[in-house]
């Protein structure tokens, strides 16, 4: 290998001159373009190429390490990766952003502006996806032997426009350019089988035994793309599937004429992986969803046992040599299919290969809300996955006799803990599945962990007391710091004396003291200035929006959903609005309030939550009165790269979720590490956030979530506090009436009345005077510019704990019992 290595070091450049005659040689023969007649974007594609090379050696290092050590691997089974743009990441990561930023700058280009022609990777949706792309670079930081596993989406959930304030969903064609990031894989394929029938048989020793047969087959291709470590050492994978038709399409239609007809089997095969999350309002989006889910997990699977295979003959030793985790319920019906493959294709007698299962399998939960656990029909589940329901009946059964053996007479237990939800239509509750085939169950902040045991799961935490255990979310510092926000990177790289903080984030605790250092403050405040510059700057060009850089930015970008509370926060800019009306010469701390966020296209009320921010930023941009004291403003198709570019310019971040309701945040950890100060609820990651920076140095306010539930069991009456508070009653009938909708009057009446009418499920109404207060703090702090800098400092000082760095060692020791490995060369 050390020969191969000393010969490839030839073709992979160390110099300027190398670097801009390998990119001018990418660019002739793998994009096939004159160099006197290109685009941007195809110097994009040679550049991805070049840097392609150059991991693409240690990657294969890395996965010859782990098989010479014969490490145990994880294997992180997701629906979602939103890994986001690769270019810069990669760059970082390896160490040669410099070096390739001169090299083009010779060339008379602009690195900035040809990593601005990479597509985003639509791969997800939100912070699930978002949380899977950072344990992947941390695991690759880390060494660790760690594999990620999910579905190549041709298309993305939606490119999100606003028109006339409305959401409009158009295709995200990520791939319609190509990924240069990916290897195609088409020798790796693998048959899925859906629909069909069962047949019993019995074996040699009288078991029964069953073959599942015609059934409708796909085939699923695998597609690789390499995930850099931080440093010179280790490059994992993520293996992607795309569906496949079995046959291109059938002869004997094709020669009858039917050309439709003879394509029609190779069409609907690779549908698949055609869209990240269908539409589940109908029949057909809700069966093509759990294909989906089946699809990748069989696919995944086969491929988990043929790597195991190449080294190991007897399938006791599988949980010893893979660990599983099941990121949320979408793939848990991964379970049963093992289960399956172990009978059926192995012939393992039952308690065999559930005591196999048990012990590889982990489980993340990721919601509180019962709404949310994801549940399938029996009768979906018998027509497309016949032997998988039977599984899980079988399942179902042991356990529920284990448990009426344990506590014998409780039905309403056994009802309670059922695999089978016998009230609502016979529906199979994955979460159940998940919990009752793993071995550990993990919450991903403290209070989230201690309400899922003491809420949704508190039966199956009496059960299986050993079974739960908390593990709070973290983000990668290489992304959300390092590259996102160079200026504060580079300064805490001065301030700390070297960079080993991209890979220690503990070590800015050494900032602790430079928070009472006030020329440390004054950089610190530049840096934040500029990025703010830079933020209004992209937005002035793209939407047309003028901010001021001088004024608090004040931001809010998460998905659109009533319980994250949204309305609560436009609530505020509308009584701010009618203060500023009211007091017109009073001393207003000027403030930008920035929303962004994606609604399920079928969640009619958070759309409607869309268009009345927009509806009020209108009214509000073109009130002189103001006089640019306030700005609210929409920023539309909010994904990793607005991400990038919103959260260091943040000054406050709200995280004002309904106590309770949400499980960790991210957003609120990657707003902490870049200098904000949070305003929010005693929710999901808040509360260690408070606990690591101090609860002085942010904004808490609110009903806990036990003070929440104690008013509802004494009667929550929203219409008490729309009449106990004239300004919470003022803004509301602005919105009703038709205020900011004077050509609809009656528009944003359904948001109303679901506070009022409704019961006010999320306590928007409740929480409203408390937020306020707490706004007019922050206006009070933000007027002492020494002060809140300090309190910035300290923000970024404690936030090492949010590092995912942390969480993945804590996933190692305490659910994979997984090691870290020598890097390539070690």
């Amino acid at each position: 290998m050390k020969e191969f290595r000393d010969s490839y070091a030839v073709s992979n450049p160390k110099n300027i001159g190398e670097l801009k005659t390998a990119l001018v040689n990418r660019l002739i023969y793998s994009i096939g373009k004159d160099p006197i007649d290109t685009h941007e974007r195809d110097w994009f594609f040679a550049l991805a190429h070049v840097v392609r090379d150059q991991i693409t050696l240690r990657w294969m290092e890395s996965m010859r390490q782990y098989y010479l050590s014969d490490a145990k691997r994880v294997y992180y089974l997701s629906m979602e990766f939103l890994i986001g743009r690769t270019l810069d990441h990669a760059l970082l990561n390896t160490g040669g952003y410099e070096a390739f930023r001169l090299a083009l700058e010779d060339m008379g280009m602009s690195l900035e502006n040809i990593g601005g022609q990479e597509e985003e990777a639509a791969l997800g949706n939100g912070g699930l996806g978002r949380l899977a792309a950072c344990f992947l670079d941390s695991l690759a930081s880390l060494r660790m032997p760690g594999f990620g596993y999910g579905i190549r989406y041709d298309y993305g959930i939606f490119s999100q426009r606003i028109e006339d304030g409305w959401q409009v969903e158009h295709p995200d064609n990520w791939l319609r350019y190509g990924n240069p990031w990916e290897f195609a894989r088409p020798e790796v394929l693998y048959r899925v089988q859906f629909y069909g029938r069962l047949v019993e048989t019995k074996d040699a020793n009288g078991q029964r035994r069953y073959q599942w047969l015609d059934t409708q087959d796909v085939m699923a291709m695998a597609y690789d793309l390499p995930i850099p470590g931080y440093g010179e050492g280790t490059v994992n994978n993520l293996r992607l599937w795309a569906a496949k038709a079995t046959r291109d399409f059938e002869l004997r239609y094709f020669n009858e004429g039917n050309y439709i007809k003879a394509v029609e089997q190779k069409t609907s095969s690779e549908n698949l992986s055609k869209v990240l999350y269908p539409d589940d309002t109908t029949q057909m989006g809700r069966e093509l969803r759990l294909k989906q889910e089946y699809f990748f997990v069989s696919a995944s699977l086969q491929d988990i046992l043929v790597h195991f295979g190449t080294e190991h003959r007897d399938l006791a030793e599988l949980p010893d040599e893979v660990a599983i985790q099941l990121n949320d319920t979408h793939p848990a019906i991964a379970i049963a299919e093992l289960m399956r493959i172990l009978l059926d294709q192995h012939g393992l007698a039952w308690d065999q290969a559930f005591g196999i299962t048990v012990r590889i399998f982990a489980y993340t939960n990721h919601t509180l809300l019962p709404e949310a656990l994801e549940t399938w029909p029996v009768r979906l589940f018998e027509r497309l996955l016949p032997r998988h329901l039977q599984i899980i009946y079988d399942i179902n059964q042991k356990f529920l006799d284990e448990v009426g053996r344990r506590f014998p007479g409780d039905g309403g237990l056994i009802r309670r803990v059922s695999l089978i939800d016998e009230d609502n239509g016979r529906r199979i509750r994955m979460s159940h599945l998940a919990i009752v085939g793993s071995h550990k169950v993990n919450g991903v902040a403290k209070l989230h962990s201690e309400l899922m045991q003491s809420t949704i799961f508190r039966d199956f935490a009496r059960l299986f007391p050993d079974r739960f255990i908390n593990i709070t979310n973290g983000v990668t510092p290489r992304r959300w710091l390092h590259q996102a926000n160079p200026g504060l990177a580079g300064l805490i790289t001065e301030a700390l004396g070297d960079s080993a903080w991209v890979s220690d984030l503990e070590r800015l605790r050494g900032l602790v003291p430079l928070a009472e250092d006030a020329e440390f403050r004054r950089r610190f405040r530049a840096a934040k200035f500029d990025n703010k510059a830079r933020l209004a700057g992209l937005l002035k060009q793209r939407l047309g929006l003028a901010l001021d850089p001088l004024s608090l930015f004040d931001v809010q970008i998460k998905r659109i959903h009533e319980y994250k509370r949204q309305l609560l926060n436009l609530l505020h800019v509308v009584t701010r609005y009618n203060r500023i009306k009211d007091q017109p010469t009073a001393a207003w701390i000027p403030r930008t309030v920035i929303l962004g966020g994606k609604a399920a296209p079928g969640y009619r009320m958070a759309k409607l939550v869309i268009k009345l921010a927009n509806d009020i930023a209108r009214v509000v941009d073109r009130d002189p009165a103001l006089k640019g004291r306030l700005k609210l403003a929409f920023v539309p198709d909010y994904n990793v790269s607005r991400a990038m570019e919103l959260i260091p310019a943040v000054d406050l971040s709200e995280q004002i979720s309904t106590a309770g309701t949400e499980a960790s945040g991210t957003s609120n950890m990657k707003m902490t590490m870049n200098g904000a100060l949070t305003i929010g609820t005693l929710d999901g990651a808040n509360i260690e956030i408070a606990e690591q920076v101090g609860r002085d140095n942010l904004f808490i306010f609110g009903l806990t979530a036990g003070e929440l539930a104690e008013l509802r069991r004494r009667g929550y009456q929203p219409w008490d506090y729309y009449h106990a508070n004239s300004e919470l009653r003022r803004a509301l009938d602005m919105i009703a009436s038709g205020y900011f909708s004077p050509e609809e009057p009656d528009r944003f009446k359904p948001l109303v009345d679901s506070l009022l009418m409704g019961g006010d499920q999320w306590a928007v109404l409740a929480d409203y005077a408390a937020y306020v207060a707490a706004q007019e703090a922050v206006d009070r702090l933000y007027g002492d510019e020494e002060a809140w800098a300090r309190k910035a400092v300290l923000n970024v000082a404690g936030s090492g704990w949010f590092s995912s760095d942390r969480s993945i060692r804590e996933y190692a020791g305490s659910i994979w019992n997984i090691q870290p490995q020598a890097g390539p060369g070690g």
